[in-house]
């Protein structure tokens, strides 16, 4: 019906893309309800969200804190629930209309999961689903006749950059790489950074794993990854270059040779605007680019030598079968380590390597598999953080 608000579902409601996306809502009142919010263990800015918002279900993932926000929210007609369980319930609720995945990780999966069985619209921040089990997810969206719109910025890009195109190949796609905190950096003063320079980012604003991600150029390999499965291309389709500035957020070019890029301020918000409002182009008050402010853009090669992760990930893409989610569950457990101090920022490289030389490899895998293969890569890696640990 014309007119009707979208009600929407956002899994990781406390995290950068989760708030995020309640400011944009908020804005578009007109438009879209939450009416689901969920989050791991942020109990109180999750209570102060359902307080403002007021949806129907609430889940905290940390079932410790359940007492403490079904107390808070007891006035309100809202259903507490608890557990990582609750969120595959809530995703298939009848009222929820989109899904905004923006939980960190592998934890996206199995929600995002049932949210296409469900036959819901998905609007993807979490770009670990495609890359664990992509070979999965996307014949799984197609049987199913759904929609999944990329909220990340760079897909975002090509997204926006092929609409009106689908009759037309695509020659290759180019995604984007601001470079991190640490570019131009050799392996030498890699071996030194800090936690705490690592988690300054110079034009985005994140979590404090996408932000380490992005350093170490994992971010952009795993964003490899799921272009190849959201856009159905080929790895020698696929180019990363770095463009410091951010305002180029990727390109496509066809067949001719002729090139189209998608460009603005880097704001996390537009993304997702745009794909909460899809297929429509909603109004925003976001601040606008002038050329005036940017006397040059720039581009150069990504140092893959010194920042190992993304030839890593192109050699998962190149491989197949479980081989990504295997990539995945190494750096989940290293970045975590890293910003526990238990490894360096270089060993992190190490522990994704020898996770996947060790792996089983499974050319073809099913959704069991890559479970199964989440969970063993995650212990052999905890493992080696035991052997290498530098404390």
């Amino acid at each position: 019906m014309v007119g009707e608000r979208k009600k929407i579902a956002i899994l990781g409601s406390t995290g950068s893309i989760g708030t995020q996306a309640l400011e944009v809502i908020s804005a578009h009142s007109d438009a879209f309800e939450v009416v689901v919010l969920t989050a791991q263990s942020n109990a109180d800015l999750l209570i102060s969200q359902a307080q403002a918002f007021r949806p129907s279900h609430v889940v905290i993932g940390d079932e410790a804190k359940y007492d403490q926000v079904k107390q808070a929210l007891s006035a309100l007609p809202i259903q507490v629930m608890a557990g990582s369980k609750s969120l595959e319930e809530v995703v298939v609720l009848e009222e929820v209309d989109v899904v905004l995945t923006a939980l960190v990780g592998y934890a996206g999966l199995l929600p995002t999961v049932k949210a296409i069985q469900a036959k819901k619209t998905i609007a993807l921040a979490n770009k670990e689903t495609l890359v664990v089990a992509g070979a999965f997810i996307m014949p799984l969206a197609k049987e199913m006749g759904v929609s999944i719109l990329p909220v990340d910025s760079e897909h975002s890009a090509i997204f926006q950059c092929l609409m009106g195109e689908s009759h037309n190949p695509i020659e290759k796609i180019i995604l984007t790489a601001s470079g991190g905190p640490f570019r131009g950096f050799n392996r030498e003063k890699l071996s030194t950074v800090t936690r705490a320079q690592a988690l300054k980012h110079p034009n985005w604003t994140m979590g404090a794993k996408i932000t380490i991600d992005s350093a170490s150029l994992m971010n952009k390999g795993l964003e490899v990854i799921e272009a190849a499965w959201l856009f159905g291309l080929e790895q020698n389709q696929i180019e990363v270059i770095v463009h410091p500035q951010s305002i180029i957020h990727s390109l496509v070019q066809f067949e001719d040779g002729s090139m189209k890029a998608q460009m603005g301020l880097p704001d996390m918000k537009l993304p997702i605007q745009f794909a909460l409002g899809y297929p429509n182009r909603m109004s925003s008050d976001f601040p606008r680019f002038d050329f005036r402010d940017f006397s040059q853009l720039t581009f150069e090669q990504p140092d893959i030598a010194t920042f190992r992760n993304l030839g890593l990930a192109f050699e998962a893409l190149s491989k197949g079968g479980n081989m990504a989610c295997m990539l995945n569950a190494a750096n989940e457990v290293a970045v975590e380590a890293f910003l526990n101090d238990q490894i360096g920022f270089l060993a992190m490289s190490d522990l994704v390597e020898d996770s996947m030389v060790k792996g089983t490899f499974l050319a073809q895998a099913s959704l069991e598999d890559y479970i199964a293969t989440d969970q063993l890569t995650r212990i052999s890696a905890q493992n080696w953080v035991k052997t290498h640990n530098k404390g």
